[in-house]
């Protein structure tokens, strides 16, 4: 069976080793370690020659393991148009004195750290964002060039191939959790991403079906259409309305949890989303890597929600057949 694994980054408001304790009594088997708070620091990471050892000793002491970090607040960075926004998420070295090139230039260099820390930590695997140029640009009114929308994915391949071609070197893979506001947010977009970056092999998708299932996207399709780009799946739920709503699928600026959305984030089970196809589906793509359930529920308790989604991913999951289940009727 997969691993069962909780995603910290909505639990950065507690500290690593309570997070750790609770995480083990809700029943998981490990974390999916968030590179804010003191989850996973990779400055302390490439700095201190046994801050990766005593961390897996933390892990350990837990009967915890980690099988993926992730550094969405970073990555978001590095191509979005930034503003005062973007401080509040990016540490102080990265921000700087605010030059939105140079918070660019330095969320880059601080992706690459975090795959020489994710390396030196003994993990195969960085999820997070991207960032978008031309996110803002979505609805096409005023008109939007082709041209300026290609501009953007060129973009993107500009100051992603470097980094993904150190991840190469140091035999780390991106996954870019496919979501609005990043340069891939559904089947369209995570293709022509992949384009971009000449189908670069440290370049995947981590897979969340709760943002594409919103939007309308096919989101066993995408599974589908990229077999070998599944570098690590997400376990989320959202509720999206079959019937018109006060505020639809753009949220009518109304905060998470509002009952006049078209859509809101669900606990595991609870939601809309179809999770037996998905595990079918992660069976015939013969994908053995973590479930990392993200957690988000803006109506209910995270602590009664996180053990009632680590249940209910272990009641979901299950091996792929080794057999036909008519085999037995075959002759020689």
């Amino acid at each position: 069976m997969r691993p069962v694994t909780l995603f910290t980054g909505q639990w950065a408001d507690l500290p690593c080793q309570t997070l750790l304790e609770k995480t083990a009594s809700f029943g998981y088997d490990g974390v999916e370690l968030a590179c804010w708070g003191d989850h996973f620091e990779v400055d302390r990471a490439l700095a201190e020659g046994d801050y990766c050892e005593k961390k897996r000793a933390q892990l350990e002491g837990a009967d915890l393991v980690c099988h993926a970090i992730s550094n969405h607040l970073v990555g978001q960075a590095v191509c979005d148009l930034i503003d005062e926004r973007h401080k509040s998420i990016l540490p102080p070295t990265v921000w700087g004195d605010g030059d939105p090139e140079g918070v660019r230039q330095r969320a880059a260099q601080a992706m690459i750290d975090t795959g020489k820390a994710a390396a030196k930590f003994g993990v195969k695997v960085v999820n997070g964002f991207t960032g978008s140029s031309i996110w803002p640009l979505l609805y096409s009114f005023p008109p939007v060039t082709s041209e300026t929308i290609a501009g953007g994915f060129a973009d993107f391949a500009r100051r992603w191939t470097p980094i993904l071609d150190a991840y190469q070197e140091l035999g780390i893979r991106f996954a870019l959790e496919v979501h609005p506001t990043e340069i891939a947010f559904d089947i369209v977009t995570a293709e022509r991403a992949l384009e971009a970056v000449g189908h670069h092999p440290a370049f995947g998708f981590n897979y969340d079906p709760s943002h594409l299932g919103y939007q309308g996207v096919d989101y066993v399709a995408f599974l589908r259409r990229f077999p070998d780009r599944i570098y690590h799946v997400h376990l989320k739920d959202v509720f999206f309305s079959s019937t018109p709503t006060e505020a639809g699928v753009f949220g009518g600026h109304t905060d998470f949890g509002d009952w006049r959305r078209f859509w809101n984030f669900r606990s595991l089970g609870r939601g809309s989303i179809d999770f037996e196809e998905i595990i079918r589906t992660l069976n015939d793509l013969r994908y053995d890597g973590p479930l990392s359930v993200e957690w988000e529920d803006a109506g209910m308790d995270r602590e009664h929600g996180a053990a009632e989604a680590c249940d209910f991913v272990r009641s979901l999951d299950f091996p792929p057949s080794a057999i036909a289940f008519d085999a037995a009727f075959a002759k020689d």
